[in-house]
Parts: structure tokens; C-alpha cells; sequence
């Protein structure tokens, strides 16, 4: 993987890409919240050589700091677009992971025409209707639920909360030891992304997915209402929905194998190879 910058107006944004064929789509991951482009490890471990790749530390994540949080979903989304018209990656498949699959249906909804497929894992709809009025309230004032609870608590809480193998628990500390110097700035990480999501669904845009897709959740989430999302996104839109056993919210890292060989599949689907995996494990 080589890495690269792309200069915005509020910060460098860092990404990593390795291009196997131009001509050929591009798998582009998206991060969940304070985690950083090591989210995906072992994804990229599996894919690369054989397919284009992209991962980023998103803005203000990880080696894309210092950044000024003056930017908001659709703003994010122009700024993925630019990348991967820098990379020439013309025909994408989005791979998003909690927020990075919602940051990637502002992408859809902003540049509809371009994405070839997209996979969401551990993720949510984008559509007001989805949330509540109390979820909104909430998601504005997590900042300042972030600053109440004690560092090295949270540290301990997180790693745990969003993974159940050892792995996958230790790669999320090693990625929140990256605010550790400066705790505050994991909270502003985390509340600036929470106020976007907020923002981006009172806007209660369509955000109608252009493109086939594929939901993947670990059935082990601890954030129940991201299992609820997921149910419910399946029944609303009949996505395909896959539930991944011994998996938490990271459920990338905790069951990589079985998520690698899911993200196989789909990409074989879309170039009419595969077993028709868009009519399989539905909810």
C-alpha cells in the first residue's frame, strides 16, 4: 500500500491505495468513528494484489490531524470524491463501517451515477425515518457525554464494547491510544461526527442506495440499536442482510475471514461470477 495526501481546505486528509488494474473498480473502505485506516487490516491483507484498494484516515482521524471540524457529511463526501479522482478509481465499491457506511450513502446520495456497489457493516440507514426524535437529541450531546466519562475507563469500556475477540478488542485500543496524549480530542472526533450524522439526517434526504448492496452486522453488537437499524433497513429496502456469529460491532476485525469471503462474493456478483449472493441470507 502506498500513502498519499490530499490537501483540503480545513486539513491533509492521508490515504493508503494500491492499484492492481485501472480499468477495474476499486474497493474503498471507510472507518467507523475514532477508529483509523488499521480498522481494516485484515481486509486489506486479503484483497490486496488482487483488487484496487483504498482506505483513509478520515479528517481528523488518525494521520489526517490537525483538522478544522467546519465540515459536515456532503462536505466529507466531495472530499472522497476527489481522492479517488485523483486515484482514477472511476467506478467504486464502498466498504463502510458503522459511520463510514453512512458517510458512504452521502456519498450515493451526492454522486449517485458512480457508485458500483456498496456494503455496509455495522451500520445504519441514513433516512430520518429511521430515527427518533430522542436518538437526534442524543446524538448532538456526545460530546459532553465523552468528557464526563474518565479516560482510562473509556479506553477499557470502547476496546471492549465493540469487540469480542482478542484481536479485535486490541486493534481498537491501539487505534484510541492514538488520543491519548490528548483525550479531548478523541471527544471532538466523536462529537463532530455525531452532529454531521445528526445534521445529515434532518436534512431527510432520500438517500435511496443507487447500487446493489450488502448489510453485514455481528450479532453480538452492543449498540442494540444498530441490530435494530440493520432489521429494520433489510425489511424497508429487502437488502440483503447477513449476521455474522462471534462478532461484535467491529465485526471486520472479529470475524475477518468470514466478512472477507462475504465482500468476495458480492464484488463476483457484480461482475455476474458469483452465486447470486444478493438473494441469499436475508434476515
Amino acid at each position: 500500500m502506498t500513502e498519499r495526501t490530499y490537501q483540503t481546505v480545513s486539513g491533509c486528509i492521508h490515504y493508503w491505495v494500491n492499484m492492481v488494474d485501472p480499468a477495474e473498480p476499486g474497493l474503498v473502505f471507510l472507518p467507523g468513528l475514532t477508529a483509523d485506516h488499521r480498522l481494516f487490516d485484515r481486509q486489506i491483507e486479503y484483497f490486496e494484489g488482487r483488487r484496487n484498494v483504498l482506505v483513509w484516515d478520515a479528517p481528523g482521524h488518525g494521520l489526517s490531524w490537525p483538522f478544522t471540524f467546519d465540515f459536515d457529511f456532503m462536505g466529507c463526501a466531495g472530499w472522497l470524491h476527489g481522492i479517488l479522482e485523483q486515484e482514477h478509481i472511476l467506478r467504486p465499491v464502498i466498504v463502510g463501517q458503522s459511520i463510514g457506511g453512512l458517510l458512504g450513502q452521502a456519498f450515493a446520495e451526492r454522486y449517485p451515477d458512480l457508485l458500483k456497489g456498496f456494503v455496509a457493516i455495522n451500520s445504519a440507514p441514513l433516512q430520518r425515518k429511521y430515527m427518533t426524535s430522542r436518538g437526534l437529541w442524543l446524538l448532538r450531546r456526545m460530546e459532553t457525554m465523552y468528557r464526563l466519562y474518565p479516560w482510562k475507563s473509556m479506553l477499557r469500556a470502547a476496546s471492549r464494547g465493540v469487540a469480542v475477540t482478542d484481536y479485535g478488542q486490541k486493534l481498537m485500543r491501539d487505534m484510541l491510544l492514538t488520543y491519548a496524549a490528548n483525550p479531548a480530542r478523541n471527544h471532538q472526533v466523536a462529537g463532530h461526527g455525531f452532529r454531521m450524522l445528526a445534521d445529515a439526517m434532518e436534512e431527510d434526504l432520500p438517500c435511496a442506495l443507487p447500487c446493489p448492496a450488502l448489510l453485514i452486522c455481528g450479532e453480538e453488537d452492543r449498540i442494540r440499536s444498530i441490530r435494530a437499524f440493520n432489521r429494520a433497513w433489510h425489511k424497508e429496502t429487502q437488502i440483503p442482510l447477513r449476521w455474522i456469529k462471534n462478532a461484535g460491532h467491529n465485526a471486520n476485525t472479529d470475524q475477518p475471514e468470514i466478512v472477507n469471503s462475504l465482500i468476495e462474493a458480492f464484488l463476483k456478483d457484480l461482475e455476474g461470477d458469483g452465486d447470486v449472493l444478493l438473494g441469499l441470507g436475508r434476515a
